[in-house]
C-alpha cells in the first residue's frame, strides 16, 4: 500500500510549468464532420488559453477556482499541489492507423489547453450547427478551471503498436506479481491513461468525458476510477490528509519546493535513457494501483492494534515513541511488521516515491460491504528502484490483513507540452527510429 513514510517522494507545485499567454479568439466554424479535422487549427488558436496561475515550482496552491499552467518542462498534475478530486481513465487503442492516432493526440492536446484554462472545447456546447453534435458536452459551463490538470501516460502495450517497439524505455517493465495481489484484468493495464485532477469533481469528469468523446473510434475507455479526499499532500504547510482507515497519510511526501529531491527521485534524467528512449527525458513513471480496504473488519479492530499496524498514533500521527507527526521515526521501536517501518526509505535502500493518491468508494459489493479503499498513484524516476522493491518489502506488512491490491497499471509519462506548437507524445512519435 505504501502509505506515508514509504513514498516520501513529493509532488512539486507545477514545477517547470511557466504561465501561458493571453486568451486567443475562437477558431473558425467547424464543419459538420466534427472535431477531428479542426484539432490542429484549434491547437494554435487556443495555445494561449492554458492558464493564469504559474507553475514555477512554488508549492503554495493557487487560489480556489484558479487555473494551473498547461505548458512546461514537466506535465502538470505530477508536482502540482494535490487537488481534491480525481477522474482517472485508462484507454485501449482501437485504430491501427498511426497518423489517425497522432491526429487524436494533437486534438486531445488542443482540448486540454482549453479545458485547463476553464474554456469550452472547440466552439462550445451551444450556438453551433444544429444538425451536428456540439464540440463540448456542456456540463462544465459556468464553472471555474478549479485547478484542473490533465496528465497523459503511455502503457507498455502501446509500444506493440505503430512501430514503437524500439522506443520503449527499459524502465517501462511489466510489473511482477506481488504477494497478496488479486488483480482484476478488467481494472488493470491500458495502452494509455489520462489523470484528471481538479477541486471540482464535475470539472474532472467533464475533462475525461470530452477526451473520450474526441477519441471515439480511435480509443475506448478500458477502466476508470473516481477519487476524493486526497491521501497525500505536496504542500508542507497543509494539514496531512487521512485515508479511509483514519490515519494520516503522506507525512513525508516530497514538497513542491524540493527541486533536488524531485530531480533525484521523480524526473527521468539524460543518464536514465539511451538514444531511442531520450524522448522520456523530463518525464516520469506512474504506478496506479486500486487497493481495496476491508473496512468492516478494520472498524472492529482495537485502537492499540490499529496503531501498532501502522506504527503511528491515530490522533496526532506521531511515530511510535514520538510526540509530533513530523518527528523522525525510530523504526526499531515499531513492531517488525509495522507498515511505516517496512515502507520507510531507510528500510528500502532510500527508495522514495512521489504520491498523489485518492480515496474511493464505489458502493457495496453485493454482500453489504463497502467497495472502498485507496487509489494509489505514485510517480518515480524508475520503478525498478522505486515501487517494485518497496512493494516487495511490504510482503510481511501487518496491514495486508486489511487491504488487497485489485487493480494495477504502469505508464511512462512523457515530459510536458512546451508551447503552442507542441503536443502530447510529440517527442515519442518524432524520435529517431519511431
Amino acid at each position: 500500500m505504501t502509505t506515508e513514510d514509504s513514498s516520501d517522494a513529493g509532488i512539486p507545485a507545477g514545477s517547470g510549468n511557466p504561465g501561458s499567454s493571453a486568451n486567443s479568439p475562437a477558431p473558425s466554424r467547424r464543419s459538420l464532420i466534427g472535431w477531428g479535422g479542426a484539432g490542429l487549427a484549434l491547437g494554435a488558436a487556443a495555445a494561449g488559453g492554458a492558464v493564469a496561475v504559474a507553475g514555477t515550482g512554488d508549492s503554495a496552491a493557487p487560489a480556489a477556482g484558479a487555473g494551473v499552467a498547461f505548458h512546461g518542462a514537466h506535465q502538470a498534475g505530477i508536482a502540482t499541489p494535490v487537488q481534491d478530486r480525481l477522474h482517472f481513465a485508462a484507454f485501449d487503442v482501437k485504430t491501427d492507423d498511426r497518423a489517425e492516432f497522432v491526429a487524436m493526440l494533437k486534438d486531445w492536446t488542443a482540448a486540454a489547453r482549453r479545458m485547463t484554462a476553464g474554456k469550452a472545447v472547440g466552439e462550445g456546447a451551444y450556438g453551433g450547427l444544429a444538425e451536428a453534435p456540439p464540440d463540448d458536452t456542456g456540463e462544465a459551463l459556468g464553472l471555474k478551471p478549479s485547478r484542473l490538470t490533465l496528465t497523459i501516460g503511455f502503457g507498455p502495450s502501446l509500444f506493440d503498436r505503430f512501430g514503437l517497439a524500439g522506443q520503449r524505455p527499459e524502465a517501462l517493465v511489466e510489473l511482477p506479481q506481488f504477494a497478496g495481489d488479486n488483480l482484476d484484468r478488467v481494472r488493470s493495464g491500458g495502452d494509455l491513461c489520462v489523470q484528471a485532477c481538479a477541486d471540482d469533481p464535475q470539472v474532472a469528469v467533464h475533462a475525461i468525458r470530452n477526451l473520450a468523446r474526441i477519441g471515439f473510434g480511435k480509443v475506448s475507455v478500458r477502466w476508470s476510477q473516481l477519487g476524493f479526499g486526497k491521501t497525500s499532500s505536496t504542500t508542507p504547510e497543509a494539514q496531512t490528509p487521512r485515508n479511509l482507515l483514519g490515519f494520516k497519510d503522506g507525512t513525508r511526501n516530497i514538497a513542491g519546493t524540493e527541486t533536488a529531491r524531485l530531480k533525484k527521485f521523480v524526473w527521468v534524467g539524460e543518464k536514465d535513457v539511451d538514444e531511442n528512449s531520450a524522448w522520456m527525458t523530463g518525464g516520469s513513471y506512474l504506478v496506479a494501483r486500486r487497493i481495496r480496504m476491508h473496512i468492516e473488519p478494520w472498524d472492529r479492530t482495537s485502537l492499540q492494534e490499529q496503531e501498532d499496524i501502522f506504527g503511528r498514533d491515530k490522533g496526532e500521527g506521531a511515530p511510535v515513541g514520538k510526540a509530533k507527526e513530523r518527528d523522525e521515526p525510530f523504526l526499531k521501536a515499531m513492531l517488525p511488521d509495522a507498515h511505516v517501518r517496512l515502507a520507510h526509505p531507510d528500510s528500502n535502500h532510500g527508495a522514495t516515491l512521489l504520491r498523489r493518491g485518492y480515496s474511493f468508494t464505489d458502493g457495496t459489493d453485493g454482500l453489504g460491504r463497502l467497495d472502498a479503499g485507496l487509489f494509489f498513484l505514485a510517480y518515480q524516476r524508475d520503478v525498478r528502484t522505486g515501487f517494485i522493491p518497496v512493494q516487495r518489502n511490504l510482503a510481511t506488512d501487518a496491514l495486508n490483513e486489511y487491504i488487497q491490491h485489485v487493480g494495477s497499471a504502469l505508464f511512462a509519462v512523457p515530459p510536458g507540452v512546451r508551447d503552442a506548437d507542441d503536443w502530447w507524445g510529440r517527442a515519442l512519435f518524432t524520435s529517431k527510429g519511431a
